[in-house]
């Protein structure tokens, strides 16, 4: 058995050692010019910004969650690995190269112009920032769990360490020390990942390559057949929980959000122009790739050594598994003996009561014969001590949790600071300020947006749990749909840009409020139910970002074609012969 205190020595070590890593970066990369501090210098070569768009969009829920979702849910976890692929090509294919050429620093700074409108501006600086708080809310909550388990610091302590390790390098670098230090994140994040999940595959399969173990051995057959046992369905049996309508919807809501997350979109702002832009989104899909089709090996692997860890086991023989133990302080994992016969049994339904929509860990639920409750987050994390792995391995992916929640958590407070301190502050409050000027009032906003979203962290609200509905579900219902056609359809003009984002952001906005009302607000039930054709809350960003497209199109029929030189900005934007755009006329603008 794996010596707890060897993990311990070994998590930090590892942790230390890549931390002091990130922090001399942060040094190195720093810089005093506002084009340094909001796109790198236009400097970054296509290949590292390749690795720094991986890091940035591989975030804590792609390393630690998604594997963890395909596990507990099986084949329905696909929904996910699709969506979160898909999306990336969509942003890699029709909006990378265009928004690179375009030439501006930040989402809202692309609506603003091509809209010739402040209102519209407004609007997405509006979503940026909500989308961007709750991401960077449950980053910082993924650092403090980590941090909890594997080196037994309260949770709290764990998200202010993080705090102190994202604003130094983000306010010190800017995006130049952002994506230099994700650059190595990515690094440590692929390496903890791909080396337990080969181990796992030589250990229960013989072969060493994760991707054919899953494909050409019997693993998946055997692990059906301990489902059916248990009294669960099949693994890789599809549409199990949910419609074929709602999983075509959460899959589409999470492509369209994926493609408009702006802290994804603004790393094509930071190559030297648009070949290199189109170069470094095919290094982030060669890089994202080696994860995600990694990924459902995982999950199988994990499910298969958890069920035959923990189920059947006597009481005596689960208490001797320190990875038990230490994983049950977190609160992620809780076995209970319900029929007293001095063995955990897993089985479908619920070990645990809940409550308002929580878990109580504190009454059993007569109701089921489940005897164990683990949450989806535990999976890859824990995987590695299940499977009974050399400490540097578990210590290991401590840091490649810790690497994929901080990267993205840095990419989300730049786009924070720059909507405050470049779309609002210098385009619209301040115009003459100077570059000093504004790469202060970044730095503040930096740090502001640290303690705003470490105080989430430490005290989560409702809605952070359900971060990938509201994040994907508004960036799907706002900015896809407003920047492909600000691409493609020169007839859009600002009034259907701003009627359309308005439309769709409050019917995600109300649907999945009143949907999750009871998660959020701690009401005894849901406001309503899924009354639109049964699609979740994590689905309906699709039907959102429709109305967006529908609103907006319509609208701009009705009301006055754009000014010629927007027109002639959007054909220069779709066309790799044409030069850059020019600057738009103000006195066209609101």
């Amino acid at each position: 058995m794996t010596d707890l205190s060897a993990v311990q020595v070994w998590t930090y070590v590892l942790v230390t050692v890549t931390f002091m890593f990130y922090l001399y970066i942060g040094w190195w990369a720093r810089v005093r010019e506002s084009s340094g501090f909001y796109v790198a210098g236009r400097g970054v070569p296509a290949i590292a910004n390749g690795a720094a768009t991986a890091a940035d969009w591989m975030s804590a829920a792609s390393f630690i969650s998604m594997a963890g979702l395909i596990s507990v849910m099986g084949y329905d976890g696909s929904i996910y690995l699709m969506g979160w692929t898909g999306g990336y090509v969509l942003l890699a294919l029709l909006l990378a190269p265009y928004l690179r050429k375009f030439g501006k620093y930040t989402v809202p700074d692309f609506v603003g112009d091509r809209y010739y409108s402040d209102t519209a501006r407004v609007v997405a600086v509006i979503a940026a920032l909500f989308i961007s708080m709750t991401y960077v809310a449950g980053q910082m909550r993924g650092v403090g769990i980590v941090f909890s388990r594997f080196l037994e610091v309260p949770i709290n302590v764990g998200v202010v360490i993080g705090m102190v390790i994202v604003a130094f390098f983000a306010v010190l670098g800017g995006m130049k020390g952002i994506t230099w230090t994700q650059v190595a994140q990515y690094g440590v994040l692929i390496l903890a990942f791909l080396i337990p999940s080969s181990a796992l595959a030589l250990k229960l399969t013989g072969q060493p390559i994760p991707q054919l173990a899953f494909v050409f051995s019997d693993l998946t057959e055997k692990l059906n057949q301990i489902q059916v046992d248990l009294g669960f369905k099949e693994y890789t049996e599809p549409f199990r929980d949910k419609s074929l309508l709602d999983v075509l919807c959460i899959t589409v809501a999470l492509m369209v959000g994926t493609a408009g997350l702006p802290h994804v979109i603004v790393r094509f702002y930071t190559v030297p122009n648009v070949r290199a832009a189109r170069w470094s989104a095919g290094w982030a899909l060669l890089f994202i790739a080696l994860l995600y089709t990694t990924a459902p090996a995982l999950a199988t692997f994990a499910r298969y050594n958890l069920l035959a860890s923990l189920n059947g086991k006597t009481i005596e023989e689960i208490e001797q598994l320190e990875w038990v133990a230490s994983w049950e302080k977190t609160q992620l994992l809780k076995y209970v003996d319900k029929n007293g016969d001095g063995r955990i049994q897993i089985a479908p339904g619920d070990a645990f009561l809940r409550t308002d929509g929580d878990l109580n860990l504190a009454q059993p639920n007569p109701a089921t014969a489940n005897e164990v409750y683990f949450s989806a987050d535990i999976i890859v994390l824990s995987t590695p001590e299940v499977a009974r792995l050399p400490a540097w391995v578990i210590a290991l992916v401590a840091a490649g949790g810790l690497a994929a929640a901080l990267s993205t958590a840095s990419g989300l407070l730049l786009v924070i600071s720059s909507s405050i301190a470049h779309d609002i502050y210098y385009r619209l409050i301040r115009p003459t300020a100077s570059e000093g000027q504004r790469v202060m009032v970044g730095r503040i906003c930096v740090v502001l947006a640290v303690i705003v979203a470490g105080y989430f962290g430490i005290n989560p609200m409702g809605f952070v749990a359900q971060v990938v509905a509201f994040a994907f579900g508004l960036a799907a219902a706002s900015f896809f749909p407003i920047i492909i056609l600000g691409i493609f359809d020169s007839r859009t003009n600002r009034t259907g840009a701003i009627w359309g984002m308005i439309v769709g952001l409050s019917f995600v906005v109300i649907y999945i409020t009143g949907t999750q009302a009871h998660k959020i607000f701690g009401t005894d039930q849901p406001w309503f139910g899924n009354w639109f054709f049964g699609i979740s809350a994590e689905g309906i960003g699709a039907v959102g970002m429709v109305l967006n497209v529908v609103v907006t199109l319509v609208v701009s029929r009705l009301t006055a074609a754009p000014p010629r030189a927007i027109r002639e900005m959007v054909e220069s934007i779709r066309h790799p012969d044409h030069p850059a755009p020019a600057l738009i006329l103000d006195e066209e603008s609101e």
